[in-house]
């Protein structure tokens, strides 16, 4: 009788997941524009406006500087200001630190929309976490106890739970969901706060640079692409998921 009752709530588990992405795939923003045209399936997806060249070297925020080219693609795309803003300042610090990896912001953008709904979704209810004016996370997002359940990874504890709070196992952190060895490996601080913060939009966009194009990828090319987004989660569903979002977000910011 455990066991049948353990089988049960694991299916309805996997059934609420189901359901969730559901929602999300038929909630993305679409604007007029885009519902007139059919989502391109290049791979890698289109590359979106360019993000303007600002010195991202400088030890100051520098994702402020990118506030007004942010705010007519927000409007189009439905992404805050704040999760775009980080975005473009995370895609100008990989043209100058790893100009062999091609990395645009919509692809960053698609994996923050398929993550955490860009730093607004904590695994449970849609529009319950927010992006403060510092680009911390509120309250922050942890995913669930990767304890090798369906569907899990068993990834015992590696950081006595300073990073992510669990003493037991690791859990997946942040808008960008990083687990505390992937974190340890790729943080960064991108705010220039004094420290690299799972829970900041701006440290975990720029981690997410050093992860993709980690290896020397090339994510111009459809191998170097599907390779790095793999690196995050592999699985062909995460993969065509973050794909068509990247996509999506391309095609809605351009003129119809």
């Amino acid at each position: 009788m455990k066991s049948a009752r353990t089988l049960i709530a694991v299916f309805a588990v996997l059934a609420l997941v189901i359901v969730a992405i559901g929602w999300l795939v038929s909630h993305v923003h679409t604007d007029s524009s885009s519902m007139r045209k059919p989502i391109p399936s290049d791979v890698p997806p289109p590359n979106g406006v360019a993000a303007p060249a600002v010195d991202t070297s400088k030890h100051t925020r520098t994702s402020e500087e990118f506030r007004t080219w942010a705010e007519p693609i927000s409007k189009k795309t439905g992404i805050s200001v704040e999760a775009l803003s980080a975005y473009a300042n995370a895609n100008v610090v990989a043209r100058h630190s790893k100009p062999g990896c091609h990395l645009d912001w919509t692809t960053l953008a698609g994996l923050g929309w398929v993550e955490t709904r860009h730093g607004t979704y904590n695994g449970h209810h849609f529009d319950s976490v927010s992006i403060d004016s510092n680009g911390d996370v509120k309250p922050h997002i942890r995913g669930v106890q990767l304890d090798g359940s369906p569907g899990l990874e068993n990834l015992p504890d590696t950081d006595n739970g300073e990073l992510d709070g669990d003493k037991e196992k690791d859990r997946a952190m942040g808008p960008l969901q990083f687990i505390p060895q992937s974190w340890e490996k790729y943080g960064v601080d991108a705010n220039a706060d004094g420290k690299a913060d799972p829970d900041n939009i701006d440290d975990a966009a720029v981690a997410a640079v050093n992860l993709l194009c980690d290896f020397d990828r090339d994510l111009s090319t459809a191998d170097g692409w599907k390779s790095a987004v793999r690196s995050y989660n592999n699985s062909a569903q995460y993969v065509e998921d973050v794909r068509r979002a990247a996509a999506n977000y391309s095609l809605q910011q351009k003129p119809a």
